[in-house]
């Protein structure tokens, strides 16, 4: 296993497997983000527009990849973090968060990666792709 200290391009982050989204997930991170969205917890609202069932939060699929990072770095190490949102996440989905190092450079005396992030589904749907820069040892 690689520890930080080892860090090269190429290294990858021990990934995050997330266990099914349950529409109890879904109503819990509502109550939490304040994103109360009925295309995320009613399914009658989520039919109405012509879709199967509700959808993740595409904002849950990013704090899987901060809590990925977090694991990785401590957080005051993040210099930054950023997101692109690519497919939805239906109920009942099971995401997966990776990061890979694509680069390594010294900036202002510190010595940062730049890691590719995506989330993934069991299916292969990529989700959310981003980047983050983060502070190495």
């Amino acid at each position: 296993m690689t520890t930080i200290d080892t860090v090269q391009v190429g290294t990858e982050l021990p990934p995050l497997r997330i266990g099914a989204i349950s529409r109890s997930t879904l109503a819990l991170f509502a109550g939490a983000s304040g994103d109360h969205n009925p295309m995320h917890i009613d399914i009658d609202v989520a039919k109405s527009a012509g879709l199967d069932d509700v959808f993740a939060h595409g904002m849950l699929s990013m704090a899987y990849l901060g809590r990925l990072l977090t694991n990785w770095v401590p957080q005051q190490s993040i210099r930054s973090y950023g997101v692109r949102f690519a497919a939805i996440t239906p109920v009942h989905g099971e995401p997966t968060a990776t990061g890979t190092v694509v680069s390594i450079d010294e900036v202002d005396g510190e010595r940062r990666a730049t890691v590719e992030l995506a989330v993934t589904l069991a299916d292969g749907t990529v989700t959310l792709t981003g980047d983050a820069l983060v502070a190495l040892p």
